[in-house]
């Protein structure tokens, strides 16, 4: 009886699945495209561009958004973290069993523990005491050796890059075989993305992006994207710097090239700068405007992405969406607006989410009344 049942419990599974549709042309091509990654570095880039159908319909643009969050480490700066490692072993700097170390305060640090530990090398992290105890555990989980120290501003030694530098210098005279990756002025940076992001989204839109708009801290992902779009497109894509509270580099662009003090702060993180980088600098010149974002807007933003699109989004790439759908509107309908979703909410949802931290930021007002369902943490 029991092998009976078994029986005819497998020949209508078979019948189900033989009527079942077959499997679309497009999910066979990516899957053959995509074949087998080499190891947890092969899966890094590659990312869909997502269609943001409800800003798209306002707008009368495509706008289009790059999945970093799908990247093996959550975040664009895999992207990074896998140049910078790959620049120093073509170098020569880095051999089996060494160490890399570096000064940063977020997903480069996450993106570097898979990398090194995919590859096989130590990496060490100073990061500003600041940031969250849940960050210093993450990338202690993921094997790095972490160092939070005092945060103070660029110009002082004792900033955690200055500091990361000293001890890359310090371990390379010992053991001649350590590297700072130097993330901010490190040019590899920048072609990971003239090498990876800018060949994507110009393939994956058929050529017919017509602009792309993202934030900037070390500044890789803008530079080198706009300068394979530029070159690419013979200068017909536009490329717009999204600048949000605190950064200097609107008001730089704006003024025509006046670098100016950098003052008060933005709730998001990994973005905004008070100087040109060395990835920056090559390409800030085909860079053909900026906007600046409000916290307000990326807050708002964060959560129409969860509501309309299903998007949970961290505050930065909520930024990088207002400033797509700003750069739409300037240019009109029937263009193709690009940006990076650079990483999800996941690591941000105890403040984004939570009624207290918005009231302490005043921001609690920049949530649609609509929304406040999504406001679940105390």
């Amino acid at each position: 009886m029991f092998r009976q049942s078994v029986r005819r419990f497998a020949t209508t599974a078979a019948r189900k699945v033989a009527a079942a549709n077959p499997p679309s042309p497009y999910t066979l091509a990516v899957s053959k495209a995509q074949g087998v990654a080499k190891g947890l570095t092969g899966a890094i880039g590659n990312t869909p561009l997502i269609r943001l159908n409800k800003l798209s319909e306002e707008t009368g643009c495509d706008v289009l958004g790059k999945a970093e969050f799908m990247n093996p480490g959550g975040s664009v700066k895999d992207r990074a973290a896998l140049y910078v490692v790959l620049d120093a072993e073509e170098r020569g700097l880095l051999k089996a069993g060494g160490t890399v170390v570096e000064g940063t305060a977020g997903n480069t640090g996450i993106g570097l523990a898979h990398v090194c530990r995919s590859r096989g090398y130590r990496l060490v992290i100073y990061m500003p005491n600041t940031q969250s105890q849940g960050k210093v555990d993450l990338l202690r989980l993921l094997g790095a050796e972490v160092y939070p120290v005092a945060a103070v501003a660029f110009d002082n030694p004792e900033n955690y890059n200055h500091q990361a530098r000293r001890h890359a210098e310090r371990l390379q005279k010992e053991t001649g075989n350590a590297v700072w990756t130097n993330q901010f002025d490190n040019t590899a940076n920048r072609r990971a993305h003239i090498e990876t992001t800018g060949p994507e989204i110009w393939a994956q839109t058929d050529g017919k992006v017509d602009a792309f708009t993202c934030a900037t801290g070390t500044a890789g992902t803008l530079a080198g994207t706009t300068r394979y779009l530029k070159d690419i497109s013979g200068g017909r894509v536009k490329s717009y710097l999204a600048d949000p509270p605190g950064s200097v580099l609107h008001s730089y662009i704006q003024s025509g090239g006046k670098l100016s003090e950098r003052s008060g702060g933005s709730i998001t993180e990994g973005i905004g700068q008070g100087r040109i980088t060395d990835n920056l600098a090559p390409d800030l010149d085909l860079v053909d405007g900026s906007l600046h974002i409000s916290d307000e807007k990326s807050i708002e933003m964060v959560y129409r992405c969860l509501d309309e699109e299903g998007l949970y989004l961290g505050a930065s790439s909520a930024l990088n969406v207002v400033a797509a759908k700003e750069v739409a509107e300037l240019m009109g309908p029937g263009h193709t607006v690009v940006t990076m979703l650079c990483d999800g909410a996941y690591r941000y949802a105890d403040r984004l989410f939570s009624r207290k931290w918005l009231e302490s930021k005043n921001l609690l007002g920049a949530v649609p009344k609509h929304l406040e369902k999504y406001i679940v943490l105390a």
